[in-house]
């Protein structure tokens, strides 16, 4: 039966050991992007929930994230 040569088989593995490497690593990340994408879904419902009680409490306002200062928003007139 015929063979590849040593040098040959030894460049092979390693080729696939690479791939095989790059295919776990990218299911790996697969896994962690799900997780995250779960994770911002829901501090963004948190974030909803939040606005709202916000909202309740101050009437449509605008907050700068920097200080607290809150600004009223004004609302847009519809001319017909």
């Amino acid at each position: 039966m015929e063979k590849i040569t040593e040098e040959q088989l030894k460049q092979l593995q390693e080729l696939v050991g690479i791939i095989n490497n790059a295919q776990t690593q990218l299911g790996g990340l697969e896994v962690q992007k799900h997780q995250m994408l779960h994770q911002l879904s829901e501090v963004q419902a948190k974030m909803q929930e939040f606005q709202t009680e916000l909202e309740k409490e101050y009437g449509k306002i605008s907050i700068n994230i920097q200080d607290g200062t809150i600004s009223k928003e004004e609302e847009e007139v519809v001319e017909e």
